[in-house]
């Protein structure tokens, strides 16, 4: 099946160089971004900041979005099993054993990241995300806390109509994914509502997977100086957790759960899952006072239960957290040639949560082991101005003053234990400059200072000992890239280069009953080179001339300890866990008059060292996947897609979420082998 499906794709992309269309879709300078409140061309931005628009996530299955995460440079997605999220920003997972942590992300401009440091990334389906933008780099001179990166995510279209959706896809493995999208309303009263419902029964044993959210979005003109928008999620997440297997058994069975050891049982014995349920609501507002003067404020509320039945124990989490963020703009030119922009706020969260930790007796809760009620309170004040100068000179500056306060009560011993951390007044500038030298090219350093207090789930890890102890990680990254376009445009390309130094780096750790725990590692160098590279080789507006893109990413790393000791271990010059040397993704992109279109991918890794010591590797890997469709307009009004994708193409074995620092040496996690998915999309216009 497998060897008939590529062959069949390659004798389609040969067929199609006789009738390609024009490539219409903007190129990634014109657009317009909102990273750093800069609401300018990336050109003229001073930041390495990625975009990833819903023409990029479409090159992939509309299943999940790590595909097109991973096809940049600078960041790695992972997925452990089926809805099991990780995401770094240049950086390892040493923090991060699951979920996203150390990357502060924002929803439709609503801070989406809770005031603990957590961030449930996995709630969100495919079709939440219309867009986002990665900053690369600490973020804190506008953004507060945290040195790796920032994660903007918009879930509405830039060219909204009227209308409904319906898109539904199936696949190998038991994929069933369903989306309707209902679009009501006018220009000045815009109404989004969108359900979706992804189930799968998973590539490895105890790996099944369902995702139900529902979204409602109202963005309205209330004047003709000011909007309002008010945002709506709910969403129940349920998936297996199959676990880490040693070498012997990934090699052996990459599909097996772990089993039982010893006294520990096995991940389905225990029925280890995720069963996570998530309400957001925000209300923002913006108001345009004059020409000079503009102000947006953002508030929200929002709650997440857990419940974590695992090999070792049972956990039961509560957590409601609300906050905002609000910020005035001034514009105004300064003499004939000269413009200033600043942009001063603040941002607060407020969370009190509880984690309870029972037994675990065989997927249901037993003995209570302990009960802490976190309280977690998030404030900071930011400031940037950005000058634009003669001579297409851009400089911009910026701080911001960071406070988190933190209080873990743990209800269950006698006496009760109070345990306070205090991370007060940590100042956080950014310095940049960027100067266009034409009108399509730019080059632009940066200096900037991150700072990382540790996530209530370091203070608080699995192993339940409450770690207040943690130190923040902070650091200052240096960065220089250029951008630019040659060959009338053809040709677009993005590089940089960075050196952030990190103090007080949180590494994470297991002890030998699986728990994990946390430590501050001494201090790390991390350097860099990103590079990102996009030619539309061939381009015509004639029906019977061809329009062929083809793009390139590659990642250079050399992340290394500076100095670390761990008890009489001396790890200073290894290499940092879970971060490969060399990464490289490409693809082709072909389209047609007729709607025929063809996204040829591929990705590289190389080996990735597991643990501090540099003794075990992942070994490196190669991927190939396609998506090839066919959109057509049934009527004026009416517009169906079919598409056909296939993802590992030659089946290769390889880990892709893995655990690092491992006890045992349970390090991996199985990816799936060849899959494939077909669906169908219809879109109905109301205007």
């Amino acid at each position: 099946m497998r060897q008939l499906l590529i062959l069949f794709l390659l004798s389609i992309s040969v067929n199609l160089f006789a009738q390609l269309e024009t490539d219409t879709s903007q190129t990634l300078q014109e657009i317009s971004i909102r990273a750093y409140e800069q609401n300018r061309k990336l050109i003229q931005v001073p930041a390495s900041v990625i975009i990833i628009t819903k023409t990029q996530l479409s090159r992939f299955s509309n299943a999940s979005i790590l595909p097109a995460v991973n096809s940049n440079p600078g960041v790695r997605m992972e997925e452990r099993s089926p809805g099991s999220y990780r995401l770094n920003i240049r950086g390892s997972s040493l923090r991060s054993p699951f979920g996203v942590r150390n990357v502060k992300t924002y929803y439709n401009d609503i801070p989406y990241t809770d005031p603990g440091g957590n961030t449930y990334l996995n709630q969100l389906g495919f079709n939440n995300i219309q867009s986002m933008e990665i900053i690369k780099g600490p973020g804190s001179s506008l953004y507060g806390a945290g040195t790796g990166g920032v994660l903007l995510i918009k879930n509405d279209s830039s060219s909204w109509h009227s209308g409904l959706s319906f898109n539904y896809s199936a696949g190998n493995f038991g994929l069933n994914n369903l989306n309707t999208n209902l679009q009501l309303g006018r220009d000045a009263f815009q109404n989004t509502f969108n359900y979706l419902q992804l189930s799968s029964h998973g590539y490895r044993d105890h790996s099944k997977l369902e995702r139900k959210v529902f979204t409602w979005d109202l963005n309205a003109a209330v004047s003709d100086k000011g909007t309002i928008s008010t945002h709506f999620l709910m969403g129940d997440l349920f998936y297996q957790t199959p676990g880490a297997l040693t070498i012997t058994e990934y090699l052996s069975n990459p599909k097996a759960a772990r089993p039982r050891v010893g006294q520990t049982p096995g991940a389905i014995e225990n029925k280890a899952a995720i069963y996570q349920k998530l309400f957001l609501a925000g209300i923002s507002f913006k108001q345009k006072f004059n020409e000079h003067w503009q102000n947006t404020s953002t508030f929200y509320g929002a709650a997440t239960r857990l419940l974590n039945p695992t090999t070792r124990n049972y956990g039961r989490t509560n957590e409601p957290h609300t906050g905002g963020r609000s910020f005035f703009q001034y514009a105004n030119k300064i003499g004939d040639k000269s413009k200033i922009n600043v942009v001063t706020g603040i941002e607060f969260q407020q969370g009190i949560s509880s984690v309870r930790i029972y037994a675990n007796k065989k997927g249901n809760t037993d003995t209570l082991q302990t009960d802490d009620e976190i309280n977690n309170r998030v404030f900071f004040i930011f400031s940037q101005a950005t000058l634009e100068l003669p001579l297409n000179w851009f400089i911009t500056v910026g701080a911001s003053i960071n406070s988190q306060h933190l209080t873990i009560t743990r209800l269950s011993t006698v006496p009760v234990i109070e345990q306070t951390r205090k991370y007060n007044n940590v100042l956080a500038p950014r310095l940049a400059v960027l100067k266009q030298l034409a009108k399509s090219f730019s080059i632009y350093g940066s200096i900037a200072k991150g700072f990382s207090p540790p996530t209530t789930a370091e203070l608080l890890p699995s192993s339940g000992i409450i770690s207040t102890d943690l130190n923040a990680e902070k650091g200052i990254n240096l960065e220089a890239g250029i951008r630019g376009t040659i060959r009338n445009g053809r040709v677009y390309f993005d590089i940089n280069a960075f050196r952030f130094g990190l103090e007080n780096t949180i590494v994470q750790r297991r002890d030998q009953s699986g728990a994990d725990y946390f430590v501050n590692a001494g201090s790390t160098k991390q350097k860099g080179i990103e590079s990102f590279l996009s030619w539309l080789a061939i381009n015509s507006q004639k029906e019977t001339m061809p329009n062929l893109k083809i793009w390139l990413s590659h990642t250079w790393n050399n992340f290394s300890y500076k100095n670390f000791k761990q008890l009489t271990t001396d790890y200073s010059g290894k290499k940092l866990p879970s971060v490969a040397k060399n990464v490289v993704a490409a693809g082709i992109d072909l389209s047609t008059k007729q709607g025929i279109y063809l996204n040829v991918n591929y990705y590289y890794s190389d080996p990735i060292p597991l643990n501090d010591a540099n003794t075990v590797y992942a070994s490196s890997f190669n991927l190939l996947g396609a998506r090839m469709g066919w959109k057509k307009n049934l009527h004026p009004k009416v517009m169906m897609e079919l598409f056909l994708s296939a993802d590992n193409i030659f089946d290769v074995q390889y880990s892709l979420g893995n655990d690092i620092n491992a006890f045992g040496g349970r390090y991996y996690n199985a990816a799936p082998g060849f899959n494939f998915s077909a669906g169908l999309s219809l879109h109905f216009s109301f205007r």
